[in-house]
């Protein structure tokens, strides 16, 4: 559906109408600079729209921000914290599909990391307005938000004035290029406050100077009537305020949402204006989350104080910059994306082999995968062209570069470096556990969270006893979920891996690690008794929500042509299994219920075929087996053949599929 008709949709309140998406108005999109003239594709019309690209260097020697939007021109910036004005930098355009950078003001410097942030024009989300002083005060500037203003940021455009600010939880104003406090005066805004179609300025030379020119960047406040998201009933930014508690244990800020970028200001007293998002690497863990600030021409600094969690923010260090005691903070936050729900496998989900190099670390790069995935398997499947023993490794975006996971085991969390998720396509891959050997051979499973499709959630537990909601952004029932505590495996129930399938009894329960059967007599949950819902799930303290220790979950769902998570009854011959797929399984996932049997695995890049199979198991490192033909390929679904743990006669197997 076009942009033009789901905003008439949704402004007319049709039935079925559909809003924006996040991802059609926002977008955080990483590159490494070949010092030429670089084509980024990030999906956002800014040609037809308009908008803001906000640049800034990550890695190499410290530079400035920079701001280009549509109104002020393409090919012209303005450097943040300098207070120079607009300056052109000849080459540069806005597409349809993004945008182009160039050397000449220094946004592509080769080998140099970058972080843009663009924001495209939309009704309840952002406007850019640009104006000529006239001396007057008041002066009343007309906007196209139609909503509470949240946030914003002026700029005299010809001479060397501050970056000013105005923030719709406090009064008075802020300097955006500076770490000063905020000054309570209202002089700024002849005293009156944005309206939902205008804002107001005094006469001062830093707003309204006669035939001076400005640009002013104005962000939305959703507050229960952002008209975003498939049914045009969603919110997609906030802009509130918190007060600090000085405490490791800081406020949670209920967004309503999962954010995937953050910025905040302390503004009763000094303090930096730091910006977290999801791509670069902000996650749940302490210490893990590279941060930047608009005040400084700094790259980036690792010390990750807020986590993102699905509901908002939670603020967990007592620093003053941070979290001081008494101290009035100011934040503005976007939803994480994707809202809309996949249309297409090859949107969501990868399969990738690889081969490692020699060097150091990280040695090996997925091929180009065209999404920026979320979570994903690496198991090293060949050295030098002989089938080797190998553990299957899983890294998170949530838990940061430098954590992973092992499914044939009840180990906590390990420090292996496996996945570097800060890329816009496949991540880098380091070394997880010798994965990474010269020569040898991985494949890669990668899975982008979506509604529908799948999601990923972290806890921490609060108790020995009772069940305990966890909030999850799915969007649908969970059919099948993984669960595993990432930092304690003692006693060893509490380690394993608990999984739920939907045609498990209520409290049935298997475990990832192991090949044993379906087993009730520890339950993670009953859902009987505590129904599972399409925004939250319960689990049982004891087990999977035990005091101060961290939980991890990855939930999965059928949808249609995309995705099926289901079960068979095994007939001991051969089986066509229908998933409601067109051209087959790309993977395939099989688990006895009934008798132990393992967790095997079948995908197309390594051979779904009309002959022997490769297939590796989850639960074990054994050595992959190539040597049999237990599954072919099936239009509908996959095909499953004699194979006694995959299709013993009367036995039953759940499965998980994707198209």
């Amino acid at each position: 559906m076009s942009t033009k008709k789901k905003l008439f949709l949704s402004a007319a309140g049709a039935a079925g109408g559909a809003g924006l998406n996040v991802e059609e108005v926002f977008s955080t999109y990483l590159y490494t600079g070949d010092g030429g003239t670089m084509t980024i594709t990030n999906d956002i019309d800014l040609a037809t729209e308009g908008g803001l690209v906000w640049e800034k260097n990550r890695s190499g020697s410290t530079y400035w921000h920079h701001f280009r939007d549509n109104e002020t021109g393409a090919d012209k910036m303005m450097e943040l914290p300098n207070t120079s004005g607009l300056q052109n930098v000849g080459a540069g355009s806005f597409t349809t599909t993004g945008y182009t950078a160039n050397a000449t003001y220094g946004a592509t410097v080769s080998s140099r990391d970058y972080v843009s942030w663009t924001f495209r024009k939309a009704p309840k989300f952002f406007d850019v307005v640009t104006y000529t002083g006239n001396g007057t005060n008041p002066r009343t500037i007309n906007h196209n938000l139609g909503c509470d203003v949240g946030f914003i940021i002026i700029k005299r455009t010809d001479n060397t004035n501050n970056w000013h600010v105005w923030h719709r939880s406090v009064t008075g104003y802020g300097v955006f290029n500076n770490t000063a406090a905020w000054n309570s005066s209202t002089t700024l805004w002849a005293s009156t406050n944005p309206t939902s179609t205008s804002f107001t300025v005094s006469n001062e030379s830093d707003v309204n100077a006669t035939n001076a020119t400005y640009v002013a960047y104005l962000f939305a406040h959703n507050d229960a009537d952002g008209e975003f998201g498939p049914d045009a009933d969603q919110d997609i930014i906030k802009c509130g305020t918190y007060t600090g508690n000085g405490s490791d244990n800081g406020p949670e800020i209920n967004l309503g949402f999962e954010p995937q970028w953050y910025m905040f200001k302390k503004t009763s007293g000094y303090g930096g204006w730091f910006i977290y998002d999801v791509m670069r690497g902000w996650c749940v863990d302490p210490g893990i989350g590279p941060y930047l600030s608009a005040n400084a021409q700094d790259i980036e600094a690792d010390s990750s104080r807020v986590q993102p969690t699905p509901t908002g923010i939670k603020i967990h260090d007592s620093n003053d910059s941070w979290n001081q005691n008494g101290a009035t903070f100011i934040y503005m936050a976007i939803r994480r994306g994707p809202m809309a729900v996949p249309e297409s496998a090859t949107d969501v989900f990868a399969v990738k082999t690889s081969t490692a190099g020699s060097g150091t670390l990280p040695l090996d790069i997925i091929p180009s995968i065209g999404f920026a995935p979320d979570w994903g398997f690496t198991i090293r499947h060949l050295l030098n062209g002989s089938e080797v023993s190998k553990l299957p490794y899983i890294g998170t975006r949530l838990t940061g570069y430098g954590r992973s996971l092992l499914t044939d085991r009840t180990s906590v969390e390990g420090t292996a470096t496996l996945y570097a998720f800060d890329t816009s396509d496949a991540p880098l891959v380091g070394d997880a556990g010798g994965g990474n050997d010269s020569g040898a051979s991985n494949i890669h499973w990668l899975w982008k969270r979506a509604p529908n499709f799948c999601d990923v959630v972290t806890w921490t537990g609060t108790a020995t006893s009772g069940y305990e909601a966890v909030d999850h952004n799915l969007g649908v029932i969970p059919e099948m979920m993984w669960i595993k505590n990432r930092d304690n495996n003692y006693p060893q129930d509490r380690g394993h891996w608990y999984v739920y399938h939907k045609d498990l009894a209520s409290n049935g329960y298997l475990w990832l690690d192991t090949a044993s059967a379906e087993a009730t007599d520890y339950p993670g949950w009953t859902t009987s008794s505590f129904p599972f819902s399409a925004t939250r799930f319960w689990v049982n303290k004891q087990r999977l929500s035990y005091t101060n220790e961290k939980y991890i979950a990855y939930l999965f769902a059928s949808l249609d042509g995309i995705s099926k998570v289901g079960s068979y009854t095994g007939n001991g011959s051969s089986q066509n299994i229908d998933c409601g797929f067109s051209s087959g399984a790309r993977f395939v996932l099989i688990k006895g219920i009934d008798a132990g049997s393992n967790w095997h695995v079948w995908d197309s890049e390594r051979g779904i075929v009309s002959g022997n199979d490769p297939f590796l198991h989850l639960n074990s490192d054994t050595a992959q087996n190539s040597s049999n033909d237990y599954i072919d390929p099936y239009s509908a679904g996959f095909t499953i053949n004699n194979y006694a743990q995959a299709n013993a006669s009367g036995q039953d197997f759940i499965f998980y599929a994707i198209a």
